[in-house]
């Protein structure tokens, strides 16, 4: 059974950065696209960052781009999302995501597994 435990999110003011971490066990870590996505009050579950299985591959949602970086540690079985210039807008439960495969996908519903979500909230 593969699990995904985020952590690292919290209250921070505009501009301020925030590293989100997520673990994963239970499977083959190398086989994943690993994602992020977000989802904010009132809105539908956004892509945020993908990052293939060697770390290359690397994807963003125009809305974050240039602000946050995806990365991976393979030997510890754990993506990061460093966050970076953070507005209110950015306020969301972020979440990782697992994709079996070697292709990339912005869409939620191609994502196998799914941690609980991290609390992110932007003041302003």
């Amino acid at each position: 059974q593969v699990q995904l435990v985020e952590s690292g999110g919290g209250l921070v003011r505009a501009g301020g950065s925030l590293r989100l971490s997520c673990a994963c066990s239970g499977g083959t870590f190398s086989n994943y696209y690993m994602g992020w996505f977000r989802l904010a009050p009132g809105k539908e579950r956004e892509f945020v960052a993908a990052i293939q299985w060697n770390g290359y591959g690397i994807y963003y949602a125009d809305s974050v781009k240039g602000r946050f970086t995806i990365s991976r540690d393979n030997a510890k079985n754990t993506v990061y999302l460093q966050t970076n210039s953070l507005k209110p807008e950015d306020t969301a439960v972020y979440y990782c995501a697992a994709r079996v495969g070697y292709t990339v996908s912005y869409y939620s519903k191609d994502y196998n597994y799914w941690g609980q979500g991290t609390q992110v909230t932007v003041s302003s």
